[in-house]
């Protein structure tokens, strides 16, 4: 479904105030999610005021060595999207330097001439950054929560739509959401645990269907020892089992 043909049902659903949970207000009990799902529904809603095909919320990795974007959720959800893993990836590093050091909002565009490229440059408290996914154009939004944790809210699409008028209100929603967010699971998200190398592997062929005699004998190591790693793994990410580890693993972007 397009994200106009959504808008179109929700505002036949809720009228012409295309937010359903109401007015924005900081102090306001009712926007603080208390589930992921329902952080999801909220993230979608600013989406469809944007008019984006796609969006995600991300912490920024505390590590100051490798810049990274650790996925929250996206609108895959509970799937993890590709344009997700890719943003997770290198792609992601200057948004993330640029996160860490300035509130504005920053934007790309794959097509200059694009109304919502010529919409992006009216807005005077914006920046112009690389492409954060390749062929679309999108606007990332910095938000910040306790205990100095920090994030984006991404939203991309063909043809986004933001008013001038409508930019600080947009904003203000991520920075709520995203404290939300950082308050359901506070150690989970934005706190990669160490994790080996090996580990990984192990965690990665497990992804991709091989069995612990499988991944024994293409690493190489005893069968004992891959299941100590994959045990090891799935203590580090606080699963109860392995396939538990796999789906949190993928969702923080340890592997793909």
């Amino acid at each position: 479904m397009k994200p106009e043909e959504v808008k179109s049902i929700a505002q036949s659903l809720f009228g012409e105030h295309r937010n359903p949970f109401g007015a924005f207000s900081l102090s306001s009990d009712s926007h603080q999610a208390v589930t992921i799902p329902d952080a999801v529904r909220r993230c979608r809603w600013i989406a469809i005021d944007l008019n984006a095909a796609a969006f995600g919320l991300f912490f920024v990795s505390p590590s100051m060595e490798r810049a990274r974007l650790v996925p929250c959720f996206d609108s895959d959800y509970p799937q993890v999207s590709v344009p997700t893993k890719f943003v997770s990836g290198n792609n992601g590093e200057d948004v993330v330097r640029h996160a860490r050091m300035s509130t504005l909002p920053c934007w790309w565009s794959s097509d200059e001439f694009a109304a919502s490229a010529r919409a992006f440059r009216a807005l005077d408290c914006a920046v112009k950054t690389a492409e954060l996914v390749p062929g679309t154009s999108g606007i990332a939004f910095p938000a910040y929560a306790e205990r100095g944790q920090c994030g984006l809210a991404v939203f991309y699409g063909p043809e986004i739509a933001l008013p001038v008028d409508q930019l600080h209100e947009i904003h203000a929603r991520c920075f709520s959401l995203f404290s939300a967010v950082a308050r359901i699971r506070p150690g989970e998200f934005g706190k990669v645990p160490s994790i080996s190398k090996r580990e990984l592997e192990c965690l990665k062929l497990t992804a991709n269907g091989y069995t612990s005699e499988d991944i024994a004998r293409l690493l190489k190591l005893s069968v004992h020892t891959a299941n100590q790693y994959l045990t090891n793994t799935a203590q580090k990410l606080n699963a109860v089992n392995r396939m538990q580890a796999v789906a949190k693993a993928l969702r923080m972007g340890l592997i793909e």
